[in-house]
């Protein structure tokens, strides 16, 4: 089969399309046809291999050589221990181990895929996963977002920016969207209030205030992210650099006991639970998946580029023939 490989961190220049052996299934495994696959960040973290926590279990090359985490294909043939899922199923999900689905085809367990909706295509599937439960999580689950609140999304120009705008004013609430010069616009199509272009504005120094901020790329100290919630606030940090993450646990806690605000790392749990409930409001027109460009398999190193760039509005797809 072909697969994109990769044996060395780098640019998308270090990836190349391959003719490599087919999978095979174990016995708690199905293998699918791949149909389409979305580019994820953690696409781009894999492949350069920053921030450092990237590196986990390949810290000087890859641990594994094939990138491409959200997924949607028909299973063709199943495990004899499998019995949620039989041949001819079409499914969607997000790869347990965050790579492997920039091929013609994978192994994979059930436990983070589910039933295509028979009416969403291919492409439309393999965009939600990662992205749709991050934001799930982050704005409904965690954040519990409420009518008249005002809610910050750093990054909302990207995958799961783009579903935490629209959740967030699905709820009700008033939506900042931060973003780079490009982006403005897009933003504003998903139903943000208010854009920010952080190329000419810093909003941790602008003097406003949210209930929640919701930061997709957190590099700013934690002061300054206390400093833009109201007393009561929450933030909640899902990617950045390894430095802001890491004085967000250690200095998380104190700031929650003395200033009331809530400064976390939102560790983000897969679920099929999630999945399938920002399915089903993707189903029902509510939040719209948006796809800014659609790639072949053997164009997946520019696909990658262009998340890289920065250039990316919503989701891009690999379409697998």
């Amino acid at each position: 089969m072909k697969a994109i490989v990769y044996t060395e961190y780098g640019s998308p220049d270090v990836l190349q399309l391959r003719e490599v052996p087919k999978p095979v299934p174990t016995d708690d495994e199905i293998l699918i046809k791949i149909h389409a696959v979305s580019v994820n960040r953690s696409d781009w973290e894999g492949l350069i291999g920053k921030p450092l926590y990237a590196r986990v279990g390949g810290l000087r090359k890859p641990r594994g050589q094939i990138l491409g985490s959200d997924i949607a294909g028909r299973v063709e043939v199943i495990g004899k221990n499998n019995t949620q899922f039989q041949p001819g199923d079409e499914v969607f999900g997000e790869m347990a181990d965050y790579r492997g689905g920039f091929a013609e085809y994978v192994c994979a367990r059930g436990k983070f895929l589910a039933l295509k909706p028979p009416r969403m295509t291919f492409e439309e599937a393999a965009a939600i996963p990662q992205a749709g439960v991050i934001a799930l999580q982050s704005i409904c689950d965690k954040g519990r977002v409420q009518p008249g609140q005002n809610v910050l999304i750093n990054g909302g120009g990207g995958g799961a920016g783009m579903f935490a705008i629209q959740l967030a004013k699905m709820y009700g609430a008033e939506v900042t969207g931060v973003d780079n010069t490009g982006k403005q616009d897009f933003m504003r199509s998903l139903g943000a209030d208010h854009v920010i272009d952080y190329t000419r504005e810093d909003f941790t120094r602008n003097g406003k205030q949210y209930d929640l901020i919701l930061d997709l790329i957190a590099h700013r100290s934690v002061f300054d992210y206390q400093r833009a919630l109201k007393p009561n606030g929450s933030y909640f940090a899902v990617g950045g650099s390894v430095a802001t993450l890491f004085e967000i646990f250690l200095l998380g806690p104190w700031i929650r006991m003395a200033t009331s605000k809530n400064v976390r790392v939102l560790a983000v749990q897969r679920s099929r639970k999630n999945l399938e409930a920002i399915t089903e409001l993707c189903e029902a027109g509510k939040v719209i998946p948006v796809i800014d460009k659609r790639y072949p398999l053997s164009d997946v190193p520019e696909a990658l580029r262009y998340l890289g760039e920065g250039h990316a509005r919503g989701k891009l797809v690999i379409t697998v023939q």
